[in-house]
């Protein structure tokens, strides 16, 4: 590389079209007879409006930087490059990834519906730049943003907060007692923070630094070197179709070993705009996204569980992104 040129660096979207009904068949023959496919906790990790069209878009507009979008599917494409044609001339530097690319020498893990296995692999992704930014598809770029907003000196800059772990926060603790003596607790949800301190103990802290929903700078041989060194670990992660209580959250994996490795740049500062809530009046969603793109120093912005907004809001928020995008 020739002095001060800018490394190369990829971003990469998991996507899942959770509508399709051939999806949908595939995940009913893993479920458990006591779970249904058209659950409503479980649809919404899986469903999508075409989102990831306007993600995509985001990425192009505003990181201009960045070299390749590959977007990691289950033999899926997202609508907007099913015209081959049209996608080569378009987006070309957006490439569809397969699960069975990634898996390779592990397919009899797949199919799998479960992102924290697929994201164990992407690092995997052949040509993939040696650093590169993980993207939710409900995750979007509002502003221009350069390299160093997520890697400074090769090193990533890690956005989030340090927080006990939950057996050691007071009212967590009370919580638990009360729900013991009455014989009320609930079977372990495999959920996101969870996921973050069980890495967080795995490599040796006594907090986690919590994470939030927006871009992940990551470097590929920080996971791969793990996981070649803790086999049992990679393929426990990747073995789950559906997530699972022992599962780690590999970019908090990727956070945790460089902050240890002191290879990290952290800030508290997620520069995040974040909408889930739907069921707010329509002038409160009107007023997060004006506001979120006359703050400055917003840069990110997550519209989570966008197939649970009413359709009216909907309709609202998809011509707010075609305006902002197209």
């Amino acid at each position: 590389m020739k002095k001060n040129e800018v490394p190369a660096i990829d971003a990469v979207i998991m996507w899942v079209d959770g509508n399709d009904p051939f999806h949908k068949s595939k995940m009913e023959t893993y479920l458990a007879p006591t779970h249904s496919v058209n659950n409503k906790s479980l649809r919404t990790r899986y469903d999508q409006v075409n989102e990831i069209e306007f993600c995509v878009k985001s990425i192009l507009k505003y990181a201009t930087f960045i070299r390749n979008i590959y977007i990691v599917t289950d033999n899926q494409t997202p609508d907007f490059l099913k015209d081959q044609a049209k996608a080569q001339q378009a987006f070309p530097n957006v490439f569809i990834v397969d699960h069975k690319v990634i898996f390779e020498g592990y397919t009899h893990y797949l199919p799998t519906f479960n992102s924290r296995s697929i994201a164990t692999m992407i690092h995997r992704i052949p040509d993939l730049s040696s650093s590169f930014i993980i993207f939710n598809d409900d995750v979007f770029l509002i502003k221009k943003v350069i390299p160093t907003d997520f890697f400074i000196n090769d090193k990533p800059v890690i956005r989030g907060l340090w927080k006990s772990f939950d057996e050691n926060v007071f009212f967590k603790k009370v919580k638990r007692v009360f729900l013991q003596r009455f014989n009320k607790i609930k079977l372990e949800r495999a959920g996101h923070y969870k996921a973050q301190q069980l890495i967080a103990k795995k490599t040796g802290f006594h907090q986690y630094f919590k994470s939030h929903h927006v871009p992940l700078p990551i470097r590929k041989m920080t996971i791969a070197t793990y996981l070649k060194d803790h086999q049992e670990d990679h393929l426990n992660n990747i073995s789950h179709r559906f997530r699972h209580v022992t599962q780690f959250l590999p970019e908090s994996l990727s956070n945790h070993l460089e902050i240890k490795n002191n290879t990290a740049i952290l800030s508290n500062d997620y520069k995040l705009s974040y909408i889930q809530n739907y069921k707010k009046p329509f002038l409160w969603l009107k007023y997060k996204l004006r506001s979120a793109v006359k703050d400055e120093d917003k840069l990110f912005l997550c519209l989570q569980s966008l197939d649970q907004c009413p359709p009216e809001k909907l309709d609202f928020i998809k011509k707010w992104l075609q305006e902002k995008y197209n």
